[in-house]
């Protein structure tokens, strides 16, 4: 499984397809914001964990698409507002609590306005938990977004010693 993913980081990485400069991320808020929960990848992925991260926000700021792919949800999940979306090569990012403007089926690009960030973030009064994972949910790898942004060196170990 992990060499999978190796081999789909790398392929999206080179071919441009998670992010039209240089196939990495872009952060979803503006200004760069202060990290306030880290990711805690549950193992297995059906345990508890914190799949994604907790980004500094403010209630109202806008929250931008990090990559080029195709809005896949935006509304109420377990009572909060999400919006999801799906990129090509199958990494996946999803964006909560956030007040969505655009709808499912919406075409985006990196850095299109997604929505605006609702305070009330369980743990923070105004976070943006911003998570990313490949494949399907209902088998997903969560994955640590931060380790996809643009501004983070790719540094690949060989496969045998």
């Amino acid at each position: 499984m992990r060499i999978s993913l190796l081999v789909t980081l790398m392929t999206v990485c080179s071919t441009g397809v998670a992010h039209a400069a240089d196939g990495r991320l872009d952060w979803p808020l503006r200004p760069r914001p202060a990290v306030v929960r880290t990711f805690d990848a549950p193992q297995p992925n059906w345990q508890r964990g914190h799949r994604g991260v907790d980004l500094a926000g403010s209630a109202g700021q806008t929250v931008y698409a990090a990559a080029p792919g195709t809005v896949v949800f935006a509304g109420e999940l377990a009572g909060r507002p999400v919006v999801s979306v799906a990129h090509p090569g199958g990494l996946r990012t999803s964006y909560e609590p956030v007040r969505a403007s655009v709808r499912p089926g919406a075409v985006v690009t990196a850095g299109t306005p997604l929505g605006t960030l609702v305070a009330g973030h369980p743990g923070c009064t105004s976070c943006l938990h911003w998570g990313a994972m490949w494949g399907a949910s209902s088998n997903a790898d969560y994955v640590d977004p931060l380790g996809l942004l643009a501004e983070i060196p790719v540094r690949l170990k060989p496969l045998t010693p």
